[in-house]
């Protein structure tokens, strides 16, 4: 299943990638990659983007797990001609997977890349926003299917 396949790779990078953050580097700590403009900054977030709902884990946990069982059981019903659907399906799935992982094991998630002019994200985070861009990209795009009432009423 597809889904299956790109949410695991996606878990996989995110994973990866904060550990080798939290194994390298010293929690605070910010190492230039272009100066002034985006540097790796290791800091934990209690909550969303902006320190929206700050240290409410168990309210994204549940968010997280309704989520996942809101796509798994709509995944297999997509229609199979709507791919960029099922694939920001997976993205959303996975990267919801992959900051659940860090608010069960540590009550945070790892974040680390940092633009000085935003908050700083993930891969998580990057696939969440993909995967509801996929979603809403098909959903705005995708002309109504439903039946016309055959010219009833006009005039």
């Amino acid at each position: 299943m597809a889904l299956i396949g790109l949410s695991a790779v996606v878990i996989l990078v995110d994973q990866a990638t904060k550990f080798w953050i939290q194994s390298r580097m010293a929690y605070g700590a910010s190492s230039p990659v272009i100066t002034d403009v985006f540097h790796i900054t290791y800091i934990l977030n209690p909550g969303a983007a902006f320190g929206i709902l700050e240290n409410k884990t168990w309210f994204f946990v549940l968010v997280a797990l309704l989520l996942v069982a809101g796509v798994a059981y709509i995944y297999p019903r997509l229609p199979a001609d709507r791919p960029l659907l099922k694939f920001g399906a997976g993205l959303l799935t996975g990267g919801a997977i992959g900051n659940l992982i860090d608010r069960i094991r540590i009550g945070y998630v790892v974040d680390f890349f940092d633009f000085r002019i935003w908050p700083i994200f993930n891969v998580a985070d990057i696939c969440i926003v993909c995967g509801v861009a996929c979603l809403a990209y098909v959903l705005l795009t995708t002309p109504d299917e439903t039946p016309s009432d055959s010219g009833k009423g006009d005039v």
